[in-house]
């Protein structure tokens, strides 16, 4: 059985995971959401599945843009996986939603945790900190591959229920409000107009004006631009100044450049 599995990943985390998945399924392709939602969203693989990361208690917003051009035969097996520094909340129980509405059944949904790449809350984790959560990601890897392998349904992993209540009231108001947000980005004079953030931003959201980077206010908030600049010139809010940056270490910036 063929699989197919999108992913929308702004410093690697998910691209990780979806890569290792599909090594663990076996005759499975891996398709970034960015560039697949510009184009026909045709599918016809046995099973499809999702792997993004939670923004702010709610699934990113070109996930649920890309669900609603997506095209699957109905019976098809879907399966999702998400992955948080600290909180799921109910995003998956969201995902469920989504996929409902197009006709089709989450079969099977987990959580990874993951390093954090929201550099605001903090700087990257321990670089042996951050292998713990390597480890146990390929060990949860190897579990949801012979889960999807046998088409088994399984209950939905989701926050508890304080959380995933936080995530029903706080999701739609993150939803209105984050395309907007990259309004606190700023730069430094250390800006040497390379363009990296130009070329990596999955939503064309970032020109150079003057060699300088301009935000247009459709942001996914995945923070690429903050986490790759080379010159780590680029800020955001009052608190990321000095703190180190966050890159999968299994990803290159050749992954992430538009082509």
């Amino acid at each position: 059985m063929y699989t197919t599995i999108f992913y929308f990943s702004g410093t690697g985390n998910s691209l990780k995971i979806a890569r290792d998945l599909a090594e663990k399924i076996g005759d499975a392709e891996v398709i970034s959401i960015a560039k697949a939602i510009k184009s026909d969203a045709n599918i016809t693989s046995s099973r499809v599945g999702f792997v993004f990361p939670v923004y702010a208690f709610t699934v990113p917003l070109i996930v649920s843009d890309f669900l609603g051009k997506l095209n699957v035969p109905k019976g098809t097996y879907v399966f999702a996986v998400t992955t948080c520094a600290n909180v799921a909340a109910n995003v998956l129980d969201q995902m469920k939603g989504k996929l409902k509405k197009k006709g089709l059944k989450l079969s099977s949904g987990f959580i990874i945790k993951m390093p954090s790449n929201y550099t605001p809350f903090g700087e990257a984790a321990p670089a042996e900190k951050q292998q713990k959560l390597f480890a146990k990601e390929l060990e949860k890897v190897k579990e949801i591959a012979e889960i999807v392998k046998e088409n088994r349904v399984t209950k939905i992993e989701n926050s508890k229920l304080p959380l995933r209540l936080i995530g029903t009231l706080l999701s739609p108001l993150m939803r209105n409000v984050m395309r907007k947000e990259d309004k606190n980005f700023w730069i430094t004079d250390a800006c040497n107009g390379c363009g990296t953030c130009e070329k990596i931003c999955p939503v064309d959201n970032i020109t150079l004006v003057k060699k300088k980077p301009t935000w247009h206010h459709k942001c996914e908030q995945c923070f690429a631009c903050l986490q790759w600049c080379p010159t780590e010139t680029i800020q955001y809010g009052k608190n990321t100044s000095g703190r180190r940056r966050y890159r999968n270490p299994s990803v290159k910036l050749q992954d992430f450049i538009k082509t």
